[in-house]
């Protein structure tokens, strides 16, 4: 009877130990409303272009941002970016000049696409984050000159979408470790 009853107190206090330790747990979610990341994201800009793929993904990063809104006209955060591109076989065959196997067959290839981008406050400047992320999509490399280069093309694009969602978490993540903006009340 009396282990029974140290085996309840034990329960007792181990489970009043484990709701400290889970009421001390700082997660949220990362959009929520409270937290005000959606509103940050939203007053996000992004510098001008240089290449056809900074394009690509500063489009799409603009969507993603902005929820379909367009780009914030003052933004509170700027945003640079460079992007660029690496196409590839898989199969290293020096003998065959323009990458086509002997049957005929496309021989698989890569788009490997590489995106640096840094993004800071406007108000003062600051660096809130910089990264380097980098995706690859695959490709069949034809025969065909029009076809090799529309191959690329699409990776590209495919890999750039995918690039531009990264971005936009490491960006939502810098964006919600920003202090939350004090209401001032005016009588």
């Amino acid at each position: 009877m009396s282990s029974d009853r140290s085996l309840r107190r034990f329960g007792f206090i181990s489970g009043l130990v484990m709701l400290t330790v889970l009421a001390g747990c700082q997660v949220r979610p990362l959009y929520s409303e409270a937290s005000g990341t959606g509103e940050r994201l939203a007053s996000v800009g992004f510098e001008q272009p240089h290449t056809r793929l900074d394009q690509v993904v500063r489009n799409h990063l603009v969507f993603l941002t902005s929820g379909g809104a367009g780009e914030s006209t003052r933004p509170a955060y700027d945003v640079k970016l460079v992007t660029k591109s690496t196409a590839s076989t898989i199969i290293d065959d020096e003998d065959d000049d323009d990458n086509v196997s002997p049957t005929g067959v496309p021989v698989p290839g890569r788009v490997q696409v590489e995106g640096t981008y840094t993004i800071s406050r406007v108000s003062d400047g600051q660096v809130l984050k910089s990264g380097k992320r980098q995706v690859v999509s695959l490709i069949d490399i034809s025969g065909q000159g029009y076809a090799r280069l529309r191959a690329v093309r699409d990776a590209e694009n495919r890999a750039a979408r995918e690039l531009a969602e990264f971005i936009r978490a490491e960006i939502a993540i810098a964006l919600s470790r920003e202090p939350q903006p004090q209401t001032v009340w005016q009588k």
